[in-house]
């Protein structure tokens, strides 16, 4: 085998060999752990990103727009609405139908007072939001080939390593979009045991907005002011359906109700990505334990396939129960991750399982869309070898006149890109908790 690999010298010891060969006589059953799986990968938008305009775009975002009148006649379109006036100072008679008609035509009759003043007028707003293009790689051990030679059973040695090195991959484009999703999401909603803001400006003093912002890098101390002093929002209280009630009536409000995931009674259904427990939260809460059994609502043809038989007051709960999880400390968060290497094996992290925060998602589809580039380069008729940018693993073999003369090392490698295209971010919800309270959060 090429590298080091140490023997192994105890039936405690970590079998650090890529393929386990003939003299270790295993038997035919060869197993393998697997790694879970979540609603991030089918149900974020996705699309190729366009070859030939560089590695960062732009997209251009037009913002919600109402008619505004100007009702006090100042010139000053600052009235949400229509201003509506009668169109005949007089209403028609049979005696002076023909009179008003001609009237009506020639404007004799009509309100003409400032005619241009009571006219509504829409104002257009626009953004650019910009994103870049990200790739990264995944590679295996070496291998010598040679050793396949002596491998017992190596068919389903190397199938069990595929099926390792496709979970993988399906595990880190999970945690890209879930990422992603958790930067650009516009709105940040931090559970307190009374008064639970829904913020969308961090750090006042910068301007920065919590759109772009990653969860992890907010200061939870000191990036938010109210009435002009700093305020600490580090989450005091659990998940709760008083906060999940006030996010859902703001998305509809907001027009999110139109590429909602479902309907209930004419009503949009969103979708909630959260953890188990936190489900379970939710649906246990004092004075809400019955919506559950009474709720009916259809589920799409979209969620069904997700395991998601009915809606619970709005929303479908998707679980993801490896959902982000951290610690606080002077309110700058650290992520506790699910899993930890120990000895080279990679076991369930009891930190995991004792943080105190967690996070759940309101997840909408316009708020981004993933874009992968395509592999299929070309240019002068020439053609290159095509690259799957969607980390399919490929076999190779790099020869080198010293380290590999015959071509029999090589290893598997994949490659990862994507750029995460913001579409609507104010759509997006990002929901801190103290999962390790019984309190929820209050208004």
């Amino acid at each position: 085998m090429a590298g080091s690999f140490a023997p192994v010298t105890s039936g405690t010891s970590a079998i650090n060999n890529i393929l386990v060969q003939e003299a270790n006589r295993v038997g035919q059953d060869i197993y393998q752990h697997t790694l879970h799986t979540s609603p991030w990968v089918d149900l974020i938008k996705k699309g190729s990103f366009p070859d030939g305009y560089g590695y960062q775009l732009n997209t251009l975002v037009y913002d919600r727009a109402l008619p505004q009148s100007d009702g006090d006649n100042t010139g000053t379109f600052n009235v949400l609405g229509l201003n509506w006036a009668n169109v005949a100072s007089s209403a028609l008679t049979s005696s002076n139908s023909a009179l008003n008609s001609a009237a009506l035509i020639e404007g004799s009759s009509i309100d003409r007072t400032g005619p241009r003043n009571k006219s509504a007028r829409i104002d257009f707003t626009k953004k650019l939001k910009s994103y870049n293009l990200q790739r990264a790689s995944v590679e295996s051990p070496r291998i010598n080939v040679d050793d396949l030679r002596f491998a017992a059973y190596r068919t389903e040695q190397l199938g069990a390593i595929m099926n390792i090195l496709r979970e993988s991959t399906h595990r880190s484009w999970e945690e890209r979009y879930r990422d992603e999703f958790d930067r650009l999401a516009g709105n940040f909603v931090p559970c307190l045991t009374s008064g639970t803001p829904i913020v969308q400006t961090i750090d006042v003093s910068a301007g920065t907005t919590k759109e772009g912002t990653a969860t992890v890098s907010i200061d939870l101390n000191n990036d938010f002011v109210s009435s002009g002093v700093d305020v600490d929002y580090t989450p005091t209280a659990n998940i709760s359906n008083a906060i999940m009630d006030r996010i859902r009536m703001r998305m509809i409000r907001m027009g999110a109700g139109q590429k909602a995931y479902g309907r209930e009674n004419s009503a949009p259904v969103f979708g909630l990505i959260l953890s188990s427990e936190a489900s379970y939260a939710l649906q246990t809460e004092a004075g809400f334990r019955d919506d559950i059994r009474y709720n009916g609502a259809k589920v799409s043809e979209l969620i069904a396939p997700l395991g998601v038989e009915k809606g619970f007051r709005g929303f479908y709960h998707l679980i993801d129960d490896l959902a982000p999880r951290f610690t606080a400390s002077s309110g700058t968060l650290t992520r506790v991750r699910p899993e930890v290497y120990s000895n080279g094996v990679l076991i369930p992290n009891s930190s995991y399982d004792t943080a105190d925060y967690e996070a759940a998602y309101v997840l909408h589809e316009e708020v981004m869309e993933a874009l992968i580039p395509s592999p299929n380069i070309s240019a002068g008729g020439v053609s290159f070898n095509p690259v799957n940018y969607r980390g399919d693993f490929k076999w190779l073999n790099i020869p080198d006149e010293v380290i590999n003369p015959d071509g029999t090392i090589g290893f598997f490698r994949g490659v990862l890109a994507s750029a995460s295209k913001p579409i609507k971010p104010e759509f997006g919800y990002v929901i801190l908790f103290k999962r390790t309270t019984t309190t929820p959060a209050g208004l």
